[in-house]
């Protein structure tokens, strides 16, 4: 199958890559050069543009930062796809958007592209950058029945889960729900370990007690924020890579936006979001999220 990939950042790179290992023909693109070269040097063929890549393919897939990315490069100036990566795409395509964005901006383009008899479906991810990498992804996707079965073997080659959300913007619905707890178990988990280390205690050994007692989670199995506890963790190799803490305030701007549109009460989001904006502005916003326990670590200090 011809795939066009559009995006080719922590998590588009690797997925393009892993379609590729798959058989697929993939021509990729990233407005980032350094980007572009990294994964030339993989094995991707790297096309001259967006528009380029998009030519004779089947599907095509992107993975962008925000709302305002996927708006531009699929309508362009406007809001009928005149002037963006729609014109461009042939009539019965299905297109994936795997970026997180709001539910609204995934429905807009969703419209734009039915009116050019173009499949167009969300699709977030989650799992981080180990799982692009190994391909083991879970899709949270807004289509209909048909679309997913037309989606899902190419989904299969990035993720290990795939859900069907509902209709198109239910997938991003569930990944800002999803990216919301997840903001704040880290910040929990971050105030519990530098709890313990203030009164003394090993951080690898309180994880372990925590991870196998009744505050096990996600983070204290396999993205613990304590530098050295866990050797492929981001917190080890200087809060690198990974979901850096302005994509986590992003995403938790999507969710009060969202908490507020439809009238629930989210108050620990709400001051998640405070304390991750507090953290950015401290200068930690391109470092991985799990970073927020500096920020913790001074105050128990």
């Amino acid at each position: 199958m011809k795939i066009a990939f559009i995006g080719l950042g922590h998590m588009g790179g690797p997925m393009a890559v892993n379609l590729q290992k798959a058989g697929h023909s993939v021509a990729a693109f990233d407005l980032s050069k350094p980007a572009c070269d990294k994964f030339a040097a993989a094995g991707l063929t790297i096309a001259a543009s967006a528009e380029a890549a998009v030519q004779g393919a089947e599907v095509v897939i992107s993975m962008l930062p925000a709302s305002r990315h996927v708006q531009a490069l699929y309508l362009g100036a406007g809001a009928t796809g005149e002037g963006g990566l729609l014109a461009h795409i042939a009539p019965g395509t299905l297109v994936i958007d795997s970026s997180t964005i709001a539910a609204a901006t995934s429905q807009q383009v969703a419209r734009a592209a039915d009116a050019a008899g173009i499949d167009f479906i969300d699709a977030p991810v989650s799992g981080g950058t180990g799982g692009a990498i190994a391909g083991t992804l879970t899709f949270m996707v807004g289509a209909s029945a048909a679309q997913l079965e037309r989606a899902r073997p190419v989904l299969e080659k990035m993720g290990s889960n795939i859900f069907h959300a509902g209709s198109v913007g239910a997938g991003q619905t569930a990944k800002i729900c999803n990216n919301m707890l997840l903001g704040i178990l880290m910040i929990g988990t971050s105030e519990a370990i530098a709890l313990g280390v203030a009164n003394g205690l090993d951080p690898r050994v309180l994880s372990e007690i925590m991870r196998r007692s009744s505050g096990g989670n996600w983070a204290l199995e396999k993205y613990n924020p304590w530098p050295g506890v866990q050797e492929n963790a981001p917190s080890s190799k200087d809060y690198a890579g990974g979901f850096g803490t302005d994509l986590m305030l992003k995403d938790l701007g999507l969710a009060q936006e969202n908490a507020g549109a439809v009238q629930a009460s989210t108050p620990l989001g709400g001051l998640a979001r405070s304390l991750y904006a507090m953290h950015s502005m401290s200068g930690h916003g391109g470092l991985d999220f799990s970073s927020i326990v500096q920020s913790l670590q001074k105050r128990a200090s």
